[in-house]
């Protein structure tokens, strides 16, 4: 949890992704590489593929804060990467794909912590909502739509891991945190061998 302070506007941007990161996560904590990949419930989606889709998600931010809006595809070669980002494919693991996260993770929190949410920044097209040109935006504007992207797909992962073993995330992240145990709260026990375990 991101307790209560007196942050800059900036620091607490970061927070809270950093939160939201860390929650999507801990879903894979004590899953087996299989367990990460099932999908549960009535869509496609499993713990691996969103720590994949959040890391893609991360390497586009950065990209934006290297690369001019102008020079951004929205292609369907984008789309195909974009749809590709939510499975972990054969030839990969969800353990590569939780080390792929974490760096990219490290880099694109120092990225934010350094951005002036006031600056002035362009949105590229998403023709997926109909805006076809690049729009003025603060990047404040890019900023909080990374803290709703990450929270809806923490959201997800939570769901899909209570499916898979009917454990919450917020007891794998505290349990990672090490959180004592107290009244409302027990560690979660992995399974020796299992992802982050």
């Amino acid at each position: 949890m991101y307790p209560p302070a007196r942050h800059d506007e900036a620091t607490g941007l970061v927070n809270y992704i950093d939160e939201q990161l860390t929650a999507i996560r801990a879903a894979a904590f004590g899953l087996t590489e299989q367990q990460a990949r099932e999908t549960p419930c009535r869509s496609a989606l499993s713990v691996g593929g969103i720590i994949k889709h959040a890391a893609h998600i991360m390497r586009g931010a950065l990209q934006r804060w290297t690369t001019e809006v102008a020079e951004q595809p929205v292609d369907a070669a984008a789309f195909a990467a974009f749809t590709d980002s939510f499975t972990v494919r054969e030839d990969e693991t969800v353990a590569g794909t939780i080390k792929d996260f974490d760096e990219l993770r490290i880099q694109l929190l120092a990225a934010i912590a350094a951005t002036d949410p006031a600056a002035d920044a362009m949105a590229p097209p998403a023709p997926w909502h109909g805006i076809f040109d690049a729009r003025p935006i603060h990047a404040r504007h890019h900023l909080v739509h990374l803290v709703e992207e990450w929270a809806r797909h923490a959201g997800h992962a939570d769901i899909i891991r209570e499916q898979i073993d009917g454990v919450s995330v917020p007891s794998l992240v505290l349990t990672l945190a090490g959180a004592p145990a107290n009244d409302f709260f027990q560690p979660y026990q992995p399974a020796p061998g299992t992802l982050l375990a």
